[in-house]
């Protein structure tokens, strides 16, 4: 029986540590994800090893060793890459043709938080359908291996070295022509796993690197998620040192925020909007995104007659609707870039690479790119999940925005030519989300409170 406790999702399963999430759970579901991935590398004839990583949460370290032992002891050979981002580990995945990737990191939750993130063979995260294959193990009972079948463990230091040059072998971004530059760079690691991979990267494109909270010691000055309330300190080293750019990065580095050189955060749906930008120069094709990511990657993509197709919420859909799309950039609102060149998930490293590449192309302040565009606001809201469901909140808001077009791929959008609002259960946290964006605050306001609204009678 699932611990109610513990939120199961497309993202894997997150729960508070102590409360729903204990080291026996952990192990519990990392034997059934290894026994899963071992039997159908088995099928297919390809290796059986997971390669596993985690980031630097104050608990990783024990659960890395609660998990490296459950893979072992279900026959599976274990390469283990230690403190890494997650991108790196997908990558490491489809180095090492793999039967799967294991990470350990609860993403942007809080500190008290942690949870297992569970790749296939191919580096995306399992979909739904194998999502519920494997928790089928976990009620139906592990296949453990018997003694003389028992995995062993290998050791890769070479991940992140790989992930780096990697991204700056990408055709199109100009490597000699960055390092010309030397930009002046802010960071903010918020003693996530960026710190012993950003500054390396911006060291490697030339640039003055001003860094803060580079301990990867998981004790999170200010809430790890890096949106903008939370970037005062990397607005305040952006000032102070006269950079023309400030990054932020989640625990897990899969997520990108900037701060112009003004020392204004510009928030994280303008990573993914001006990434796609740049690649749409040296590349034609689809752009794809989630429902609740900003119409600014509708105009960035309208600037080169280019239509963006819309995904459900959660890297692996979005992975998926590309692949399907051909699509030659996609990513999310919330800070991610995805690029096919590069692997198929969201890459902090990667943006990093992109953002500076298209600073070098316009030789422009980035405040003064922003600028060029339309400001929408967006207002993201959560409310805690009510116990009957949202079938009603959904019908009652098509009756009220009769005009709307209607998208009900993951919960309900509505969507107008410049606003939309966004009402759906949340894959990571015990709530709902309610996302809204217009040309201006009243704007998108009044949806988020029309939403407010009519949740509050479900209460």
């Amino acid at each position: 029986m699932t611990d109610p406790r513990l939120m199961i999702s497309v993202s894997g399963i997150r729960g508070r540590v102590g409360h729903g999430l204990t080291p026996e759970v952990v192990a519990r579901y990392a034997a059934a994800f290894g026994a899963w991935a071992v039997a159908r590398a088995k099928d297919r004839g390809s290796r059986t090893a997971i390669v596993l990583g985690r980031d630097s949460r104050v608990t990783g370290p024990l659960f890395h060793s609660v998990t490296r032992a459950a893979l072992e002891s279900v026959g599976a050979d274990v390469i283990d890459i230690g403190l890494t981002t997650t991108p790196t580990l997908q990558l490491a995945v489809e180095h090492h043709h793999a039967a799967g990737g294991l990470g350990i990191t609860a993403s942007h939750n809080p500190i008290e938080w942690n949870a297992l993130k569970f790749i296939g063979p191919d580096g995306l995260f399992l979909s739904a359908a194998q999502g519920a294959e494997m928790r089928a193990l976990v009620d139906a009972g592990v296949p453990y291996a018997e003694w003389d079948a028992l995995g062993e463990v290998y050791f890769d230091g070479d991940a992140v070295a790989r992930h780096l040059d990697a991204v700056l072998a990408l055709p199109f971004i100009d490597v000699d022509g960055i390092r010309s530059r030397n930009f002046r760079v802010a960071y903010d690691a918020c003693r996530g796993a960026g710190g012993a991979v950003i500054p390396k990267l911006l060291e490697l494109l030339g640039c003055e690197v001003h860094a803060i909270e580079l301990e990867a010691d998981g004790r999170f000055p200010r809430p790890p998620e890096p949106v903008a309330e939370n970037l005062v300190a990397l607005q305040t080293l952006v000032q102070k040192t006269g950079a023309q750019i400030g990054f932020a990065t989640d625990p897990d580095v899969d997520r990108l925020a900037l701060v112009d050189d003004t020392g204004r955060a510009i928030g994280e749906d303008y990573t993914l909007a001006l990434a796609t930008r740049v690649v749409l120069r040296h590349r034609k094709g689809a752009v794809v995104t989630n429902l609740s990511t900003s119409r600014i990657v509708d105009d960035m993509a309208a600037e080169h007659g280019v239509s963006v197709v819309r995904a459900p919420v959660g890297e692996v859909n979005v992975a998926l609707k590309m692949r399907a799309v051909n699509a030659v950039i996609g990513g999310e609102g919330n800070g991610g870039v995805i690029l096919p060149e590069l692997h198929l998930g969201r890459d902090a490293p990667l943006g990093v690479a992109l953002l500076l590449q298209m600073m070098h192309e316009d030789a422009e302040p980035l405040s003064r790119t922003v600028e060029r565009f339309p400001r929408y606001t967006i207002i993201k809201d959560k409310l805690d999940r009510p116990a009957k469901p949202l079938d009603a909140v959904y019908a009652a808001l098509r009756d009220a925005f009769a005009d709307a077009e209607a998208d009900t791929q993951d919960g309900l959008r509505l969507g107008w030519s410049d606003r939309w609002v966004h009402i759906r259960p949340s894959g990571t946290e015990p709530i709902v989300r309610v996302i809204a964006e217009g040309p201006d605050e009243r704007a998108a306001r009044g949806l988020v409170e029309k939403g407010r609204e009519l949740l509050a009678k479900l209460a």
